[in-house]
């Protein structure tokens, strides 16, 4: 790989390395936000929602998962056409949770309940 000469020497050649900074009040927000929404999954999986239970645990989740790539993994500064493959990656996996999840209601009607074959009595 060649070097390139850069005007100002080393030392912005440091600072380029370093990437970006996000200040410690950033960080301190986005972790408090991360423990509210952890609380918030722990009470809504003490709330009967019916149908809607997983949909709102999903969508915690993948709340959470958004702070912690765009914050901590520093995708906010990065650039833009990570942000496609992020979002395109969260669409393909929707895509696949949805597949996955209307085959249930197929052999739904087959489930007994209380049966588990492994389970001892």
């Amino acid at each position: 790989m060649r070097e390139r000469a850069h005007p100002e020497g080393a030392a912005a050649s440091e600072t380029a390395a370093a990437g970006h900074v996000v200040p410690l009040r950033v960080l301190a927000a986005v972790w408090g936000t991360l423990l509210a929404l952890t609380a918030l999954t722990v009470v809504a999986a003490g709330v009967d929602l019916g149908n809607l239970n997983l949909g709102v645990a999903m969508l915690i989740a993948t709340v959470k998962a958004t702070l912690v790539l765009l914050f901590f993994m520093h995708l906010r500064y990065d650039r833009p056409i990570l942000a496609i493959v992020f979002v395109t990656a969260l669409l393909f996996v929707a895509l696949f949770v949805s597949i996955a999840l209307l085959d249930t209601h197929a052999y739904a009607h087959q489930l007994i309940p209380g049966y588990g074959p492994a389970l001892p009595k």
